[in-house]
């Protein structure tokens, strides 16, 4: 009887500990997320306009060109664009200018690799190399051009770039972003959380699903110039 009576006690401690600390544990957690978020918006900005030697940047002309594929592509869930940290190792660089993943035991940072932010598009075969060494969660961003509505900056159409000021008379012709007649693309980033990371289930053809997310972790206004 006193052993049933002494677990009814621990049980009823347990459930007032949760009950206190359960939510702040979970704002911890959220706040954490955010801060890895907004370091990674920097790195997503810059990442933009970079073109990088290699394949996967010997189709844009410019890094203006490759900001505006980008972010008018960013909702085709087989080119959704994947933030992340990963462990590199700084004696190994790869063609495109970045650390081959340190996927070694132990190590000390700093000396044996650099734990760096990278940003890249799920069909990238590097981000599954680089998968084999993150560092935190991952994320995925939804980028939606923002465009003057009443004087005001407003989202507009998802998967879509047009001219953010129709009515202010200047025109371009071409396509694509030599078509875009302004010099400045502002656009909103929204960050998720992946759920996973394994590899099977962020590789393209995975089960990952960027439309399922609809909470964002953090947002945040950028802008891309040409």
């Amino acid at each position: 009887m006193e052993t049933v009576i002494a677990i009814g006690v621990l049980a009823l401690l347990l459930s007032a500990f949760l009950a206190v600390f359960g939510p702040a544990t979970s704002g911890l957690r959220k706040a954490i997320s955010i801060q890895e978020a907004d370091r990674l918006s920097a790195a997503l900005e810059r990442e933009l306009v970079t073109l990088r030697p290699g394949a996967s940047s010997s189709t844009y002309t410019t890094g203006f060109d490759k900001a505006y594929e980008w972010i008018e592509g960013a909702q085709d869930a087989g080119n959704a664009i994947m933030l992340y940290q990963y462990r590199g190792d700084p004696s190994q660089l790869r063609e495109d200018g970045t650390m081959e993943p340190y996927t070694d035991g132990g190590g000390v940072a700093g000396k044996d690799f650099i734990v760096q932010p990278a940003v890249r598009q799920r069909g990238d075969d590097l981000l599954l190399e680089d998968l084999k060494a993150v560092d935190g969660r991952i994320f995925t961003v939804k980028l939606t051009q923002l465009v003057f509505s009443g004087g005001q900056l407003t989202r507009g159409s998802a998967g879509e770039i047009t001219d953010p000021t129709p009515d202010d008379g200047d025109v371009s012709g071409g396509s694509g972003s030599d078509g875009y007649p302004e010099a400045v693309i502002a656009f909103a980033a929204e960050f998720f959380i992946v759920p996973n990371s394994s590899l099977d289930y962020v590789k393209p053809g995975g089960k990952f699903d960027p439309e399922k997310l609809t909470k964002p972790v953090f947002s945040r206004n950028l802008a891309v110039r040409r």
